[in-house]
């Protein structure tokens, strides 16, 4: 196995934290450039470590957001089939395509690991950038921390011993360790099991379309109750199911040619996910009948069982399981990157840009891995509304990130860009805003409680992590392989000056 070659550092480059902290008109993470400039790859370091191409990156997509329709149950349940089938149709014009579209052109305008960290740290500081990757990396280890109670919800039906107990502690602790070491071993590898996965996970509900069509009955998608909708449940549903198009952004360094891979990768994705929600829930939903209280994790096998039988309803479990793994796998690749990216802009400690002979962050998987454990004893729901609302935070610092960006540096260089101006920009943040508003105002109070408490924690992180680097208790460096972006922006501001 070739070796892979360790981060680089230039003694001369490291800068101590607090050199960061000038006010919010400068730009000192951004890599500014002229529409005519080049656009700087992922870093040197990392040029022998095989990069992620089209196929693998839509799959890793796939899972980021979706993995197919698990999950989706709770959306028939909080509201029946009519508002589950429109949310699934209208939630991505809202919020999945401005998402994407968002990532798409702030991704190729910083194609390096750290992503939407960058993005901020660019437009409102490195305050704000610590905030944005504190939030962004908890929310993404407590949604992976899903996987492995999603996985065991879909065995028990079959293996009732892990419904709870010891069975069930040490089948996560198991399951968690596995899918740590596929990571260790490398993204190019993830990126093609994620593809065998995808293609495994959604066979069976191809399957169960086709055996359905004779018991389709259309008058059973229209059933509505607007008297009885939990729209906390159904709202936390959908949003939960198609966010975080994002999270592929940091794992931009590892793309190959990503100004040109990642929007397409985006474009399919969305395509992908979309059917893989809406196609099922037409399925299920008209070709048997309504048990509103019987639609929830897990209830797309029993769906199985009784059209095809229970061949049928053991490979939709063996999808479920397959599809949470590929999720678990895709989000742990984005949170270590995440971590490893941060590291890189000298954001934390230099020990966590440190990569294994896989090219894969060592630490970032560790760190992230352990988060999973910790959480995985929380409850499907709870789980959910958590790193929901701060999911919902980190995407409005996003969104004033893109726009801010697009005001201030209206002319530089985006190798993809939104065919919209600085005021459709603005329109076009506003409805996944009102969404966001809507999210959190339907939180719970300890929901809220907790989240207020975890955004605190950032808050007290990021001084306490400016006074190790002035006493010099751990070092903090900018990577030597990452282009002098102070640089290129003060170059850049002189030529508007001229």
């Amino acid at each position: 196995m070739q070796k892979r070659r360790i981060i680089t550092v230039d003694h001369s480059s490291s800068i101590e934290m607090r050199e960061y902290s000038s006010s919010n008109d400068e730009v000192p993470y951004s890599s500014v450039r002229r529409d005519d400039e080049e656009v700087p790859s992922s870093p040197k370091a990392t040029d022998k470590i095989r990069k992620v191409s089209m196929l693998p990156l839509v799959f890793l997509i796939f899972y980021e957001v979706s993995g197919g329709p698990f999950g989706v149950e709770d959306s028939v349940n909080a509201a029946g089939p009519l508002l589950a089938l429109l949310g699934f149709v209208i939630f991505p014009f809202i919020w999945s395509i401005p998402e994407a579209l968002i990532t798409a052109e702030m991704g190729t305008m910083f194609p390096e690991n750290g992503g939407y960290v960058v993005w901020v740290s660019s437009a409102l500081g490195p305050f704000w950038g610590f905030q944005q990757g504190w939030m962004k990396w908890l929310s993404g280890v407590i949604d992976n921390a899903l996987y492995p109670v999603l996985f065991l919800d879909y065995l028990k039906s079959g293996i009732p011993a892990l419904g709870s107990g010891l069975p069930r502690v040490a089948a996560i602790l198991v399951l968690t360790i596995l899918l740590t070491y596929l990571n260790y071993r490398g993204l190019t590898i993830v990126g093609w099991v994620a593809v065998l996965m995808g293609v495994f996970s959604i066979l069976p509900f191809a399957v169960m379309g086709l055996i359905s069509i004779p018991q389709i009955e259309p008058s059973r998608w229209l059933v509505m109750d607007l008297g009885n909708v939990n729209w906390n449940l159904y709202l936390n549903t959908l949003f939960w199911n198609l966010n975080y198009w994002d999270s592929i952004s940091t794992l931009a360094g590892e793309v190959e040619n990503p100004n040109k891979t990642l929007p397409k990768a985006l474009y399919y994705g969305v395509i992908l996910v979309a059917c893989s929600y809406i196609f099922p829930l037409l399925t299920g939903t008209g070709s048997i009948p309504l048990e509103r209280e019987k639609w929830t994790d897990g209830y797309f096998s029993d769906v199985a069982k009784a059209l095809g039988g229970a061949w049928l309803r053991w490979w939709v479990q063996a999808a479920a399981a397959t599809s949470n793994m590929g999720m678990f796998l895709a989000e742990m690749s984005s949170d270590s990157f995440q971590l490893l990216g941060m590291a890189e802009r000298g954001m934390l400690p230099e020990f966590f840009a440190k990569r294994s002979r896989y090219g894969t962050p060592l630490l970032g998987i560790l760190f992230s891995a352990s988060g999973v454990v910790l959480l995985s004893w929380l409850s499907f729901q709870e789980i959910v509304a958590a790193e929901n609302l701060l999911y919902c935070v980190g995407m409005i610092l996003e969104f004033i990130a893109f726009v801010r960006m697009r005001m201030k540096y209206p002319a530089a260089s985006r190798p993809y860009k939104i065919p919209i101006g600085t005021v459709g920009s603005i329109l076009m943040c506003v409805p996944p805003t009102i969404l966001i508003s809507a999210v959190v105002a339907l939180s719970s109070l300890k929901v809220a409680a907790v989240s207020v408490v975890m955004l605190l924690v950032g808050f007290i992180m990021h001084p306490f992590l400016n006074h190790m680097d002035r006493k010099r208790w751990v070092k903090f460096s900018i990577s030597s392989d990452l282009p002098d972006l102070q640089q290129q922006t003060r170059e850049y501001e002189e030529t508007l000056i001229r």
